[in-house]
């Protein structure tokens, strides 16, 4: 198979730019579901012992948390988890702020109403240390394309492939945190995990190529910079699919087998790792191109001129 990436740079802009903007619709139209970490609150993930699955009904708890509701205002707007198996139902109860007391009082009162219960682990955020992480973690995010933008600079002498990298890692990103927002997926510390991981995966993949540019840049030097931009992706082809494949063939059994509690973090991958690759073989290519290109032909018009 051979690509011929210059020839179809409209082409693969366009991709990009029809993803990122439904994307972004999803982001600011939808809106992110944001879990405890960032929103503040507190979470309870509570093991019902249980002789078969079916004796526990969703249907029944939530009548016992309408119940108790009356007592604790907070229980009014909550969201729920459940994950029944052989023997037991795990749920994960996730509410506005509580005090000590009001959280003493809920466990008392769901006690009364279920006989045979432990809670696996109880969590609590304020709403001012959730809104400090949230802006912690979007500064790492930045700083992370900070570095890798001046690390691609000193690797290459070569500010167009900078731009180009970070451009492509914002249209990971975007594209990634629009799933997850279409999906109703909790954002959380996890997903900035995941998205930090989408980074380096995917200017690794990036590095590959530009690093096959440069070496053919002083090997064939009767090519144009075209030219050698579609030998460079095409050497490297067999590798970045080989490498994304096993990537997300490990993912995806994260995915199946891993559970509730990683499937944010997993699918963030999963799709990270999918639109990575496309970027960094179509739309960084693409983009050092155009600005070395423009370069190129603005030394001459001043030479000419």
């Amino acid at each position: 198979m051979k690509l011929n990436i210059i020839k179809n740079i409209p082409i693969s802009l366009s991709i990009s730019a029809i993803l990122v903007i439904i994307s972004l619709a999803l982001i600011f139209g939808k809106g992110f579901n944001y879990g405890i970490d960032f929103a503040g609150g507190n979470m309870f993930q509570i093991e019902f012992k249980l002789e078969k699955a079916e004796e526990f009904r969703i249907e029944d708890l939530n009548v016992a948390l309408d119940i108790i509701a009356k007592d604790i205002p907070q229980l009014e707007d909550t969201k729920r988890k459940v994950q029944v198996e052989e023997g037991k139902a795990v749920v994960i109860i996730r509410t506005t702020e509580m005090s000590d007391e009001e959280q003493k009082s809920f466990l008392t009162s769901l006690s009364s109403e279920y006989n045979e219960f432990e809670i696996l682990s109880s969590e609590k955020v304020g709403a001012s240390i959730g809104k400090e992480l949230k802006t912690k973690s979007l500064w790492s995010l930045v700083f992370g394309c900070i570095i890798i933008l001046v690390y691609i600079r000193i690797r290459f002498s070569n500010l167009s492939f900078g731009i180009s990298s970070v451009i492509a890692l914002t249209h990971d990103i975007i594209i990634s945190a629009g799933v997850i927002a279409f999906l109703g997926y909790e954002i959380d510390t996890p997903f900035i995990a995941a998205i930090l991981t989408i980074l380096g995966y995917s200017i690794n993949a990036t590095i590959v190529i530009f690093d096959r540019v440069r070496e053919n840049t002083r090997k064939l030097t009767a090519s144009t910079f075209g030219e050698i931009m579609d030998i460079s992706v095409n050497q490297t082809l067999t590798r970045s699919i080989n490498t994304s494949l096993t990537t997300f063939l490990a993912i995806l059994a994260l995915l199946l087998f891993g559970g509730a509690t990683l499937r944010t973090f997993v699918t963030t991958l999963a799709v990270g790792v999918v639109i990575g690759t496309f970027s960094s073989i179509f739309l960084a290519s693409s983009l050092a191109y155009l600005l070395e290109v423009r370069k190129i032909n603005k030394k001459k018009a001043e030479i000419e001129g």
